[in-house]
Parts: structure tokens; C-alpha cells; sequence
């Protein structure tokens, strides 16, 4: 039994005494707006964040700049103001990478794009040592890395890893960090 057919015609009565004179409302045409559900506004922030690191990179990394680095030996490079015994530190192994980016099957661009976002990375998170491990495969980003962290400002030093974290596909790049309270961490 319906709730309408429940009612006497009395009751009918009373009620439309009750409310009085009413007319139906109309239908108006106006769309309900979605809402955005978490992963389509994490998919867009990403797209802000990847034209962030795309500008960072633009901005840092060109790739007609060529460094003269060494050609004999290990990969490594020390900026003029810092101390040459940070490579040997380096290459010893004195420092342990606190972030680590492997850049295997990705291309020239996005590999650029990523070692944009590990810079920033890097000043987020206090790293002062990171491990980029670009591999061997057909030498293009074993070539390239070097040449744009050459370029980067923040990049102190860098030398080839030792074997433990990649030897001769990977790089162990000491970062400036420059707020006063990263010696404290």
C-alpha cells in the first residue's frame, strides 16, 4: 500500500487547507556541475608540476652547452669554489645518496625533466647527496647528465658512483643546499 492511497479524502482536505495554494515547480535546464574526484585533480596538478619542471629544465640544462670535463678515467667534476677532496669523498663512498633517480628507458627530454625535479627535490627534502643512475645502454644519457649538471647552479660536485650504488652507470652528485639549518640535519 502507497502512502497516497493511505489517506482518507478528509485527510486529502485538511492537508490542502494546511498549505494552501501551491503550483509545480518547473524544471529548470541548468546542468549539475561535477565534482572532481581526487585523482583527476592529483592527474591536473601534475600537469601544473611537469610545466614547472619543463621550465626549471629550460631554464638550467641546454643542450648546446658542452662542459670541458675529463675524458680519461671516472666522470667527475668539481665547481671552482669547492674543494677537490669532495670528489675523492665521492668516490670513496663517504657520502650515501639520500635520494636516488634511476633515468633507464626514458629519453633525453624527460630524462632532463626528471633531474629538474630532483634538483627541486633535493632542496625539499635536505639531500645533500643524490645517486643518478643513468646506466650504460647506448651512451646517450651517460654523455648528456654530466653536461647539464655541469650547469646547474646548486650542483657542488659529481663523480662517478662506486660499485655499490651503480660504478660506471651512475653518478653520485653532491648538492648545495642553502638554507642556513642544512649542516644541523
Amino acid at each position: 500500500m502507497k502512502f497516497k492511497d493511505a489517506l482518507t479524502p478528509d485527510e486529502k482536505d485538511l492537508f490542502m487547507q494546511a498549505i494552501g495554494k501551491v503550483k509545480p515547480i518547473v524544471q529548470d535546464k541548468i546542468a549539475p556541475i561535477k565534482k572532481q574526484s581526487k585523482n583527476q585533480s592529483l592527474h591536473l596538478g601534475k600537469d601544473k608540476g611537469n610545466a614547472k619542471k619543463k621550465q626549471h629544465a629550460e631554464f638550467y640544462f641546454s643542450d648546446e652547452f658542452e662542459p670541458n670535463l675529463n675524458q680519461q678515467g671516472p666522470m667527475k667534476y668539481v665547481r671552482k669554489d669547492v674543494d677537490s677532496f669532495e670528489a675523492k669523498n665521492l668516490r670513496r663512498g663517504q657520502y650515501a645518496p639520500d635520494l636516488i633517480l634511476d633515468l633507464h628507458g626514458l629519453d633525453q627530454k624527460t630524462a632532463k625533466l626528471e633531474i629538474a625535479a630532483l634538483m627541486f627535490a633535493c632542496k625539499k627534502e635536505h639531500a645533500k647527496c643524490v645517486c643518478i643512475v643513468h646506466g650504460l645502454g647506448s651512451q646517450v644519457l651517460k654523455n648528456k647528465v654530466p653536461h647539464w649538471l655541469v650547469q646547474h647552479p646548486d650542483v657542488m660536485a659529481f663523480h662517478q658512483a662506486p660499485l655499490e650504488w651503480g660504478g660506471n652507470g651512475a653518478l653520485l652528485v653532491l648538492v648545495e643546499l642553502n638554507d642556513r639549518f642544512a649542516d644541523i640535519i
